[in-house]
């Protein structure tokens, strides 16, 4: 009996050390803070102020798609219907052209639609080029005022993310001036939440704002080259109706040959 005694006495310690081994990476785990991940770290830390800048991310995105689908040369000057005008317009078969315009959605559709009636045929030297012109002009200042619209929301998003970034870094420095208050005390500890809340909605606000701008001009100029090409194109289609009625004067004008 004493013999059991003294054997389960030696044994105690060396329970005792292995449990406490077992259990001592538990008990340090639970009291060492949670390691964030990079949403929580870069995301979630910046407060409300993060849900009004992933919204304008957003507005961002399906802008930028939208446009994208939108400004394209199917869209407004494609090579099909230009061909099928031009057609038309260099055997002066202007109803022909404008019945062919009116069916197309296209951009130089409508606006050959729009334009092509103000054909003058009592002005043979040049069909009345300049109410042409002046329709062209009228059609152009109203559809592109549509188009450009969009095109502006994304300037829209480029002006406001670094307002709503401002908006988080001022929330961040209150709560910092306020724990300071409360305080007394520089704690980086406790400052340190408040810092990050505002450096997050600024890096946020420039990282928005940085994209948006430049799609902002990519879509300006990439309209307007659409715009220009649709109006080369009339031009074309006007110059070619003007040659065929007076092919016999400007045929006056290229002499045959020179006399030696």
């Amino acid at each position: 009996m004493i013999d059991q005694i003294v054997s389960r006495s030696r044994r105690m310690p060396a329970a005792i050390v292995t449990t406490a081994l077992l259990t001592a990476p538990a008990l340090f785990a639970q009291d060492a803070p949670a390691e964030k991940n990079a949403l929580q770290k870069y995301v979630l830390d910046g407060g409300p102020t993060m849900i009004f800048i992933g919204l304008a991310v957003l507005a961002l995105i399906a802008l930028c798609v939208f446009n994208f689908i939108n400004l394209t040369k199917s869209k407004f000057c494609p090579e099909d219907l230009k061909m099928a005008l031009m057609d038309h317009m260099t055997n002066c078969r202007v109803r022909s052209a404008i019945e062919l315009a009116a069916s197309h959605p296209s951009y130089l559709g409508r606006m050959m639609a729009y334009s092509l009636p103000n054909i003058d045929a009592t002005r043979p030297e040049d069909l009345g080029r300049d109410q042409i012109e002046d329709a062209i002009a009228d059609f152009s200042i109203n559809e592109n005022r549509k188009s450009m619209t969009w095109v502006n929301y994304v300037s829209l998003v480029a002006q406001a993310a670094p307002m709503l970034g401002l908006l988080g870094t001022v929330i961040g420095m209150v709560q910092a001036f306020g724990i300071l208050a409360e305080t007394g005390n520089a704690n980086p500890t406790q400052l340190a939440g408040s810092i990050s809340v505002a450096l997050l909605t600024t890096m946020w606000g420039l990282i928005t704002a940085i994209p948006s701008l430049l799609a902002y001009f990519f879509f300006k100029n990439r309209l307007n080259n659409l715009v220009a090409e649709c109006h080369h194109a009339a031009e074309d289609l006007i110059n070619a109706s003007v040659q065929t009625v007076n092919q016999d004067a400007y045929l006056a004008k290229i002499p045959e040959g020179v006399a030696v």
